[in-house]
């Protein structure tokens, strides 16, 4: 499944160490941003990886599932990410 996974996290400290762990799941669109493609197993892990870091009654992360279909829909303005995250080219 493909995710959007969006962030919002006050200490920078707790910050970087989530966006260190996205990046092994996915690629960075914008600066608290990713687009993921995960499977149960690694969404449930990814997760508890990030549970680990943040301060609930502090910070913020959302999972975004976003079907095939949608995903044809999205319009991005401006600049555009280098590479682009396929389903079946994604390998993590």
């Amino acid at each position: 499944m493909f995710y959007l996974i969006t962030y919002d996290i006050t200490l920078d400290r707790r910050r970087n160490k989530v966006a260190h762990i996205l990046e092994g799941y996915g690629m960075r669109v914008q600066k608290s941003v990713f687009e993921c493609v995960l499977n149960p197993d690694q969404r449930e892990m990814l997760q508890r990886k990030i549970s680990r870091y943040i301060k609930p009654e502090e910070d913020q992360v959302r999972f975004y599932p976003l079907s095939p279909r949608y995903r044809k829909k999205v319009l991005v303005l401006g600049l555009q990410p280098q590479q682009e995250v396929d389903d079946v080219a994604f390998i993590v």
